[in-house]
């Protein structure tokens, strides 16, 4: 990460997160264009941004929830997002959590290499924010999941991403790599894979589709391919539901004979 002028505060918790998270090994890294590009991949909890920020190659950026950047709206997201699928019995004790983590969140979030992402009229200016520093030559990083499941490994992609390659082509005249990624705690490795390209003259609506059904492929192709492993899906749910990698027809099975 580069030295930037922030408090000494963040870089000791900078320094704590790194001590104590997974120690990541990268394969695929070849596979990363020489140009900026958008990094997609499996938001895998809290462990999908923390590897993203600190294991990324290159100059890099983190899509990140505006919410989490803002003081009147951080503890109630950070509730809704992270912790309200907790057992009802317990729920309390996150909510209270909620709001004793909105100094540390402000000071993470508001200090990293963050591009804060809306889902409202703000969203131009992540846009905008993200084009400027794609073209000064930095990749975002985005985990664009939400609550729908697609299959064993990934929920479904938020789409809305994909417009970042058709603003960046209006500015700059290039189309846009979208490379996948596959973070796997368990496994202490992020795994990227080939980049795909944006195509400027085809229907946004079908490029949308296109790029973020090849991306869940492509990320779901490198998780079946290791070796047995327990998946840290999005949403926080407790730890006997989580999923292994194996295909999800084998995985089915297994669960409907238990």
């Amino acid at each position: 990460m580069e030295d930037k002028k922030t408090p000494w505060t963040y870089k000791v918790v900078y320094f704590l997160v790194k001590l104590f998270s997974p120690k990541y090994k990268i394969i695929g890294a070849e596979k990363l264009p020489a140009e900026p590009c958008v990094i997609a991949g499996n938001h895998s909890q809290m462990y999908g941004p923390i590897a993203g920020e600190i294991y990324t190659p290159g100059r890099h950026y983190v899509w990140c929830a505006g919410e989490m950047m803002n003081e009147d709206e951080v503890s109630a997201y950070a509730y809704r997002d992270f912790w309200s699928q907790k057992p009802k019995g317990v729920r309390w004790f996150y909510r209270m959590l909620s709001h004793l983590i909105k100094p540390l969140a402000l000071l993470i979030f508001n200090n990293a290499h963050t591009v804060p992402v809306y889902h409202d009229t703000r969203l131009i200016t992540t846009y905008r924010q993200s084009i400027e520093l794609l073209k000064q030559g930095n990749s975002m990083v985005i985990f664009p999941e939400h609550y729908d499941e697609h299959n064993n490994i990934v929920h479904d992609f938020q789409d809305k991403f994909i417009d970042l390659a058709r603003f960046y082509y209006k500015k700059t005249g290039v189309e846009l790599s979208f490379v996948p990624l596959y973070v796997a705690p368990r496994l202490k490795t992020m795994f990227y894979g080939d980049p795909i390209r944006f195509r400027h003259d085809a229907p946004i609506a079908d490029e949308r589709r296109r790029i973020c059904d090849a991306l869940m492929d492509a990320i779901t192709e490198i998780a079946v391919a290791q070796p047995e492993h327990t998946v840290v899906p999005y949403p926080n749910i407790p730890k006997s539901q989580y999923p292994k990698n194996i295909p999800l027809e084998v995985y089915t099975d297994e669960k409907t004979a238990v």
